[in-house]
């Protein structure tokens, strides 16, 4: 144990000697500058081939040509669909050299909420797949925008481009492909792609990343390449990076985990990304030891199954340094299973949101597994990584949820959030943005919890009725808009329910008219037609209408009826 602190230590000195001083850059940036110190490593690493930082660079940069010939011009908004295939990453840091702002789109959202996030971003292209996982993405789009083709339709009138990287044989070829946009570059477009390249603001958007809130629909949370950069290496500190560490994940680049504290954070250490585009946990430890992983991040339920592999085929750990294992509900033997299971000398567990652009507290590798059983983590140690004369990169208090005022240090209240990587708002929703802070500039998480003396923190509950079901976050008003005008139904709530194996799953809260039935089947068939695999109800739980407790002004009192629901379960298993 004591050796281990000793190497945790050594790792992170090593960092301070590499980083004296903070120097503000973009995305593509911090990428030329990892190729040029380690141009000959692997950065992104696959079973059929090995990018090099030079490779991927490249690649960016011939895509990056062809988006400027296109005519994407400096601001412009890109959205990007696609699962986690190394083209992702080519796509994501070419749209950083021409100036643009990147619109990572869920890849698992279908036709009408596709289009609302199209819409809202203003997104003048879009980079998608033509199939994945069963479901025809160009198919998705014709229902959408008919005639897309050809450029702009009246349903997404700003949408002129969009690229495709062909993934399954659906024999639709009359398109434009991702290697036809990379071929697009010319000499004009590539000189201008030098010119943009140095020009532009690190405090510029980067990314506009859609998120589910406590009502209405997703918001676009804006981020900066700043923002983005200083979450990465505030992480790369806090775990302690070795050099050349590699990171397996099968959570989607589309969301801040994958994104920032995987692909990203790498490259300040010469380091590889594993992604992989699909979650299949025999694959997933096979990867691991072919590749030599030294850190895998997973959400709990993706824990649980790679341990339940492992405990009848083994593991060789060898290479095997970190488990990163956060964004959901845990039980308490786990932290042990990590460690006897997977051999993992280091273990994390970490606190964020969309809108604090990564996690913001996270638990030391060298610290006591008490940390990992009572709390979400620390505030992470930034080192340079947090404006001068701050410690942090985000900070917490807790504040009283009626009177607003500050709570002692270990007293639950309603999780505030301020610092360098909390984000300024939502993109072209200024009332949501204004709810979402306190009059002195503080972001609300909707979360409940408590931060002692020491800097941890403890998720206790939620204000918010969104949850996260397989690490997505799911909004339950969403949802429940489709049963809005069921002939059978009075009311239709959604909750999130605590689950050891998704983190929480959604359960479809009914009352139904008198002398009306509705059948349960039925219900979800209309969540499976509409949306998202992970948005659709669990089950479908009947309630009088004197079981849903109620507010003075008529509104469902959702976090009571979830606690309810939970003791009633709780007391059957007891039972």
């Amino acid at each position: 144990e004591n050796h281990m602190v000793e190497a945790i230590a050594t790792r992170r000195r090593k960092l301070e000697e590499n980083y004296t001083q903070w120097n503000e850059k973009r995305l593509h940036q911090q990428l030329d500058h990892a190729a040029s110190q380690y141009g000959d490593r692997p950065y992104v690493i696959t079973d059929a081939k090995n990018y090099s930082y030079d490779e991927l660079a490249a690649w960016s940069r011939r895509i990056g040509a062809g988006l400027i010939k296109a005519g994407l011009k400096q601001g412009d908004h890109i959205a990007l669909e696609m699962a986690n295939y190394p083209e992702f990453i080519a796509v994501k840091y070419a749209i950083s050299r021409i100036g643009a702002v990147c619109v990572p789109v869920n890849f698992m959202l279908r036709e009408e909420e596709l289009a609302y996030v199209l819409r809202q971003s203003d997104a003048r292209a879009l980079v998608t797949m033509d199939g994945f996982r069963e479901y025809d993405y160009l198919a998705g789009l014709d229902k959408i925008a008919p005639g897309w083709r050809d450029g702009a339709t009246e349903n997404l009138p700003k949408l002129e481009h969009v690229f495709v990287r062909p993934t399954e044989d659906l024999g639709q070829k009359n398109y434009r492909s991702l290697s036809d946009l990379e071929g697009m570059g010319d000499a004009d477009s590539e000189s201008e792609l030098a010119r943009r390249e140095k020009s532009g603001d690190a405090h510029a958007l980067s990314d506009i990343i859609y998120t589910s809130g406590t009502t209405g629909r997703s918001k676009g949370v804006m981020l900066t390449h700043d923002m983005v950069l200083r979450a990465a290496y505030s992480s790369v500190y806090t775990r302690a990076f070795e050099d050349g560490r590699r990171i397996l994940f099968a959570l989607p680049i589309y969301h801040v985990f994958g994104y920032v504290e995987c692909t990203v954070a790498v490259t300040f250490v010469g380091g590889a990304a594993i992604p992989h585009a699909k979650f299949d946990p025999l694959h997933m430890i096979e990867a691991a030891e072919q590749h030599k992983a030294s850190e895998m991040v997973c959400v709990p339920m993706m824990t649980h199954q790679l341990l339940d592999i492992v405990k009848t085929r083994g593991f060789d750990s060898s290479s095997f340094i970190c488990m990163f294992n956060s964004g959901g509900v845990n039980v308490p033997t786990v932290w042990q299973d990590i460690r006897d299971l997977l051999g993992a000398p280091e273990i994390v567990t970490a606190y964020g949101m969309t809108e604090t652009t990564a996690s913001t507290t996270c638990t030391l590798p060298e610290g006591d597994d008490k940390y990992l059983l009572e709390s979400n983590g620390c505030f992470k140690p930034a080192h340079i990584s947090a404006p001068k004369g701050e410690q942090f990169v985000a900070v917490y208090k807790s504040i009283d949820t009626a009177t607003g005022e500050d709570l002692p240090a270990g007293k639950s209240g309603e999780l505030v959030a301020k610092g360098a990587i909390v984000t300024k708002g939502y993109y072209n929703k200024p009332d949501e943005t204004a709810e979402a802070f306190t009059a002195d500039g503080w972001l609300r998480t909707g979360d409940i919890g408590a931060v002692n003396s020491e800097g941890y923190l403890r998720l206790t509950g939620r204000l918010k009725e969104s949850y996260r079901c397989g690490g997505e976050m799911v909004m339950p008003r969403e949802v429940e808009e489709i049963y809005d005008n069921h002939p059978d139904l009075e009311t239709a709530l959604v909750i999130g329910i605590p689950d050891m194996k998704m983190g929480e799953v959604g359960y479809l809260c009914i009352v139904e008219k008198d002398g009306h039935h509705a059948d349960d089947e039925a219900l979800l068939d209309m969540a499976r037609d509409r949306l998202a695999r992970f948005k659709i109800p669990h089950k479908v739980l009947r309630l009088n209408s004197a079981d849903i407790p109620m507010t003075v002004t008529g509104r469902p009192q959702k976090v009571q009826l979830r606690q309810e629901i939970i003791d009633q379960i709780a007391a059957k298993e007891t039972a």
